[in-house]
């Protein structure tokens, strides 16, 4: 066998455990992957419903229900153009009120219900995701500088 074509075996060897390492680390990544919705975006695709992901946009005001017996809060998320249901069993966050934006991670259940395991609510804007900020910003929810 002559050098250039050890050479060679060894450059399809290293690219063959290249590309074997490559697909490792993205068959990892995708189970740990979470995107982000908005409660438009989750109406206009087909999310399965086991799939985990974020919602993030408004409290709907006047929506949350707590039962009076046990830890479940029930309420709605917007974005002023489409609202999702959810269903969260916990404490909630001291920050958590009607009007303020929220980000919950879970999955929607077959009923079209987002059922979170974890709600994070924010204490302004300024760390709204740019599609739920342009949408607030359209319907005049927006609050600059605050």
């Amino acid at each position: 066998m002559t050098p250039k074509r050890k050479r060679l075996w060894l450059v399809v060897g290293s690219l063959a455990v290249l590309g074997f390492a490559a697909t490792l680390v993205l068959t990892a990544l995708n189970d740990n992957i979470v995107f982000f919705y908005s409660p438009t975006q989750i109406a206009e695709k087909q999310i399965p419903p086991e799939r985990r992901f974020r919602m993030g946009g408004l409290v709907e005001a006047g929506s949350v229900k707590k039962s009076a017996d046990s830890q479940e809060t029930r309420f709605r998320v917007t974005d002023t153009h489409k609202t999702v249901d959810v269903v969260y069993r916990g404490l909630l966050p001291d920050l958590f009120r009607e009007g303020q934006g929220v980000v919950a991670e879970g999955s929607l259940g077959a009923d079209g219900v987002f059922v979170a395991r974890e709600v994070l609510a924010k204490h302004d804007e300024n760390y709204m995701p740019p599609e739920v900020a342009k949408a607030l910003k359209e319907a005049g929810r927006w609050k600059e500088g605050k």
